[in-house]
């Protein structure tokens, strides 16, 4: 297979293992070494993407993390990654991408039809085109979601698998260029614990893309030789091919190391990527900097390219990029890119902004016959799916002269200067400063234990940026207590460089959008004339032109884009760079797979499962289940064929009309011991409990500091310094957090001590007017007649054999009991019980069931029927607020807002048709509205918390938070449905069945 752009000779591949590889449907070959990018350039395949917006033909622009345009999809199925760069891909066997955003190729692509109606579709045209019909606001967003976006999510489950580990070190340094080697070396030599961390396959960094010399050696032997002298040092860790992309507090700092990426899918075993949390004593970062683009006329066709990225591909890949090329640069740099072309055989020229002047470089190029236009730029790159020829024009004063030529070529770089890598440095709350003279954001104050150094730092020049870098390490190391003399610091040739030209935008901003295309942001299609657009209407802060033009986001996140886009707005708004600032540097500046995030807690381990200790026994007889909280509760349990609605009103009839049992070990237990035990309650208790005797349970609610219902549960006095508290199964820990909290920080004296018995005890409700025979049949040593066993008592004695704790409360309104035995035997005692109900029709029932015959009797669930705005008051529970005592929330319940009318209330709902069951969450208003299907629109007054289908009443119920809902009794309201429909319904007592309350102490 022909590589046609592959150089005879040099690059730091292997040309003796060929790899063979298909980009859109079509085979290549390039060789171990290689990136997906560098391979495809060596092939002279320049065309590999369309642009997000506007569709047009992309190519390769970077040889890095900051490539914007070539996002290809790889692999396929499991193996998927969406959004991958190209540049960073590496060439294994086998490897399979293709472009995104393109059907049915990238060659005839659909939505190529938007470059025709460009005009139309500038920044922001979305929040100004649809906006009317309304009721076509829900397809409007459903095109443009679908034209939107890149890469497609994988939609079969990973294959791989993730982990994670942490680490401390006194020093991490991130970043394996020469300035990142040379401070870890130092550090190293001094004795410091030293993590290198660098996102590539082999340290070197820059030196990678250059011929520089180091002690008058090339680079890249230097490099083999610290890298040898690190990794002999025991306390010196070198992470490759990972990325170093968090920075948080006290000098955290996240990294995703890639371990089997670089390997054929079919020999991928193992961990695909670790994720490294590093604390560190001291950071050093050696990020280095992006090269700048130019924003001139179509500066985004195929073709055109960053002049320091055709340099690393001449150099690292043995890949001729173009050999017909034109430099645009206003920096001295640009002209080691004409240098490494022409030395190839290419025929170069270069275009400077700048007069002529001398400099190291500049004077090179002159001297290898390149040829230089000074004092003029390119205002166009013209071509169709490649670039074929540059236009120049003069340049003299800051403006645009008249046209000088027309240049062909195949291959334009552009270097427009750099940009230091400040992301972490901005993560770890530093703020970046900008410098006139290097025209570009520099470090500023640390505000961790950290320092930049190299390019990160602004440092250009490798020779003081190799011996600002030492001292960094020496100092370091002396930081975290190590001592040591100060190495003598690599050389290296000082370069003498003229200065660097600002030139932000070529042309002038009223001719922008009247011209080709002047692209500031590749990725997200933001064009000069967009940044104009932004300030003209108005937005004036940096980052609402972001939101506004999409300038930065994306995987791109601005690496490019994001400084000639704020020198644009800054020069439209009549401010300095500074004043108009950067936008924010958020993690993660470079893409880290969601997968690295979530590790091996995902499926069933995403979060604990807690099982009950007769989980087995629901399975084995058809149980449906629930989450709750971190629980599998039984859900209903289906017979012959019954859906959810029939097996609940099954279970909810034998309740009601004989016997049911409920697994409610769940629910939240906390033994509560010592002196003060009573005055802890009383303290997080709306109610009094000092006097509630031994042997006997109390119904109780806990509110926040805001006076808002927070828990509720019964509690049992055991002895007299010995409680149990019960909580909603969800609250438990909560409910300990918050108990243990008030007890170390506000009330450490008192005596109390708290342990969580969630897991200790099995907790089995026996419901119905026949509760009372089955245990009856397997517990011969409580009395449990009426006076000797009233309700909201406890005994304890045997169930079963076992020593159990029994307990006459009731969530449905039924005679019930609760028994406890230990969990250890709960599968016995709960079959036991099972055995002796075997006659009167013990049917086991869900949770489904549950909250039917709860809400039947109007007893709340906490966090369904209150949301952290409802007071006692609101609830008509009102009695159960002490008037004679203080209790946390106390206070919060007699402000303004708590006590004034009109506060949404805790109400019952009936509707007209009593089979309709409401829509939980649905919107309650005061009358029916006219026009509901077109959006007319009416105050909101409350919601549904809860609605069922009761069978013992034949009809659907409901549960909902009014507005003063207490004094609404027999009015009705409407609940507007989404399908457009509206149910009447009436507003009633919240206790719809035994109103009375007598089936609970039945005979």
């Amino acid at each position: 297979m022909s590589q046609k752009d592959r150089l005879g000779s040099g690059g730091r591949i292997n040309r003796a293992i060929p790899l063979t590889f298909t980009f859109n449907g079509r085979t290549y070959q390039g060789y171990q070494g290689d990136t997906l990018a560098s391979a495809l350039l060596a092939n002279g395949v320049h065309f590999v993407a369309r642009s997000w917006k506007y569709h047009r033909p992309r190519g390769i622009v970077t040889a890095g993390v900051e490539e914007p345009n070539a996002v290809v999809q790889l692999e396929r199925g499991a193996y998927t990654v969406p959004n991958a760069r190209a540049t960073e891909i590496e060439l294994y066997q086998g490897l399979v991408a293709t472009s995104v955003n393109a059907e049915p190729s990238i060659e005839h692509d659909r939505m190529a039809v938007n470059q025709k109606i460009a005009r139309f579709i500038p920044a922001g045209f979305y929040y100004k085109t649809f906006m009317w019909p309304r009721k076509w606001w829900p397809k409007y967003e459903e095109k443009i979601r679908e034209a939107a976006g890149l890469g497609k999510a994988p939609d079969t489950l990973d294959a791989d698998r993730y982990d994670r580990c942490y680490a401390h070190c006194d020093v991490l340094v991130v970043g394996g260029g020469p300035a990142g080697l040379a401070a870890a070396h130092a550090a190293g030599a001094a004795g410091a614990r030293v993590i290198l961390v660098d996102d590539q396959r082999e340290l070197g960094g820059s030196l990678l893309s250059c011929k520089a010399e180091i002690d008058g050696k090339p680079g890249l032997q230097w490099v083999e030789k610290i890298e040898a002298a690190l990794s002999q040092m025991p306390d010196v860790k070198i992470l490759s091919r990972s990325t170093a992309f968090g920075y948080q507090d006290h000098n955290l700092v996240t990294v995703v190391q890639r371990l089997t990426d670089h390997l054929p899918v079919s020999m991928r075993k193992g961990t695909r990527e670790l994720m490294w949390k590093v604390r560190a004593k001291r950071v050093i970062l050696a990020t280095g900097a992006h090269e700048r683009p130019l924003v001139f006329g179509n500066n985004d066709l195929p073709g055109v390219m960053l002049a320091s990225a055709v340099s690393t591909y001449v150099h690292r890949f043995g890949v001729l990029p173009g050999r017909e090329a034109v430099v645009f640069t206003n920096n001295d740099d640009g002209y080691q890119c004409a240098l490494d072309l022409k030395a190839c055989g290419a025929a170069v020229t270069v275009v400077d902004p700048r007069p002529q002047g001398s400099g190291t470089l500049p004077n090179a190029a002159r001297r290898q016959g390149v040829k230089v236009l000074n004092g003029a730029v390119v205002t166009e790159a013209r071509g169709k799916l490649r670039v074929a020829s540059a236009e120049v024009a003069s340049f003299a004063g800051g403006k645009v002269g008249a046209k000088q030529t027309s240049l062909p070529c195949d291959l334009l770089a552009m270097s427009g200067g750099w940009s230091p890598v400040l992301h972490l440095f901005a993560q770890s709350g530093g703020k970046a400063h900008w410098n006139d003279q290097k025209a570009c954001f520099v470090p500023g104050k640390a505000m961790q234990a950290e320092c930049s150094v190299g390019a990160a730092a602004g440092e250009f020049s490798l020779a003081r940026g190799l011996r600002f870098a030492v001292d960094a390490g020496v100092e370091a190391a002396k930081a975290v207590g190590c001592k040591s003399e100060r190495p003598v610091a690599p050389r290296a040739a000082e370069i003498n460089e003229k200065p660097l030209l600002p030139l932000w935008l070529v042309g002038s901003r009223e001719a922008a959008p009247r011209g080709p295309k002047q692209f500031v942001d590749f990725q997200n299609d933001v064009s000069a004339a967009d940044i104009l657009l932004a300030a003209r209407e108005g937005f004036e802060s940096v980052e609402h032109v972001k939101r506004y033009t999409a300038m930065g986001f994306g995987t791109d996140q601005g690496k490019l884009g994001n400084i000639n886009g704020m020198a644009i707005l800054a020069e439209a708004l009549g401010k300095t760079i500074p004043e108009t600032g950067t936008t924010t540097f958020r993690p993660n500046y470079t893409p880290v797979s969601f997968g690295a995030f979530a590790g091996r807690e995902v499926g069933d381990f995403l979060d604990p499962i807690r099982k009950t200790c007769i989980h087995e026994w629901h399975a084995e007889h058809g149980a449906m289940f629930e989450d709750v909280g971190n629980w599998k509760r039984p859900w209903y349990y289906p017979k012959n064929g019954e859906d959810l609605h029939a097996a609940v009103a099954r279970e909810c009839l034998a309740v009601r009309n004989g016997v049911g049992i409920l697994d409610a070990s769940t629910l939240g237990k906390i033994d509560i011991q010592g002196p003060d035990a009573a005055q802890l309650l009383n303290w997080v208790y709306t109610n009094p409990w000092s006097k509630l005797e031994v042997g006997k349970c109390r119904y109780g609610l806990m509110l926040d500091e805001n006076g808002m219902v927070f828990d509720d549960g019964v509690t049992v006095r055991l002895a007299d310094q010995h409680y149990l508290m019960t909580t909603t199964t969800g609250g438990a820990a909560r409910v300990l957090t918050w108990l243990e909290r008030w007890l170390q920080t506000e009330w450490p004296n008192l005596r109390v001590r708290l342990g969580s018995v969630t897991d200790h005890w099995a907790t089995f409700a026996v419901v119905g007017p026949k509760s009372r025979k089955v245990l009856q049949k397997v517990c011969g040593d409580i009395d449990f007649a009426n006076e000797a066993f009233p309700f909201m008592t406890y005994r304890e004695g045997t169930v079963a054999g076992v020593a159990a704790r029994v307990m006459r409360i009731s969530f449905s309104g039924e005679l019930a009991y609760e028994v406890n035995v230990p969990a250890n035997v709960g599968r016995t005692v709960w079959e036991a019980l099972m055995a002796a109900g075997d006659e009167f029709g013990i049917t086991p029932y869900g949770t489904e069931t549950m909250h039917v015959l709860r809400a039947e009797k109007g007893y709340i669930i906490v966090g369904q029927d209150t949301d952290g705005s409802i007071t006692p008051f609101d609830l008509g529970m009102g009695g159960l607020v002490a008037k004679s005592k203080d209790f946390l929330g106390r206070r919060s319940l007699t402000r303004s807002d708590t006590a004034k009318e009109g506060r949404k209330q805790l109400v019952g709902l009936l509707t007209d048709d009593a089979s309709f069951v409401l829509p939980e969450g649905g919107q309650i208003v005061a009358k029916p509205l006219v026009n509901h299907q077109f959006g007319d629109l009416a105050p909101m007054i409350g919601h549904v918390t809860s609605s069922y289908y009761s069978p013992i009443l034949k009809r659907s119920i409901a549960l909902a938070v009014v507005k003063g809902g207490l004094g609404k009794m027999g009015e009705t309201v409407t609940i507007p449905l989404a399908n457009g429909k509206q149910v009447a319904a009436k507003i009633s007592s919240p206790v719809f069945y035994d109103t009375e309350g007598v089936r609970q102490h039945v005979e």
